[in-house]
Formats: structure tokens, sequence, C-alpha cells
């Protein structure tokens, strides 16, 4: 017999309000950094957050769109280098 009801859990909004802001973070970071690892993230999570719901839409399509901006910078460099990588 149980004498509580059980606790409603919020934690999926949360989470996927976390997603988008992750997702613009990381696409934001990808710009300078680790593109290659930072943009396919950030797509994903954005996608994600957008599929659940999320109430900082703005956000998570902020992070869609600067996941694959990384995507584009480093096809950039590269083809301008020649290589598989990029440098300054």
């Amino acid at each position: 017999m149980q004498l509580t009801a059980p606790a409603a859990r919020r934690t999926g909004i949360r989470d996927t309000d976390g997603m988008a802001v992750a997702s613009f973070v990381l696409g934001l970071l990808g710009l300078l950094v680790l593109n290659v690892f930072l943009g396919p993230i950030a797509i994903a999570l954005a996608s994600v957050a957008l599929r659940r719901g999320t109430a900082r839409r703005g956000r998570a399509l902020l992070g869609l769109g600067l996941g694959v901006a990384d995507l584009l910078v480093l096809a950039a460099f590269m083809s301008a280098d020649d290589t598989m990588s990029w440098s300054l």
C-alpha cells in the first residue's frame, strides 16, 4: 500500500532545454576549436531537443545553425589547405 503519490517528474522538459542550450554552446565553441567533433554533436543535440519540444526553440535552432556552420567552416578550410585537417 502506497501512502503518498509518486512525485511528478518534470526532468524531461528540463533535459530538452538543457540540450538546446548545450547545442548552442557547443556550436559556438565549434567555430573556434574541434569543429569536426563539436559540429555534429551540436546538430544532434539540437535535433533531439526540437523533436522533444523544447521551450527554448530559438536556442535549439541557433545550435543547429551553428553546428552546420562548424562543418561548413571545416570544409572551407580543408579545401583551402587541400588536407583532411586545418590550421591557422
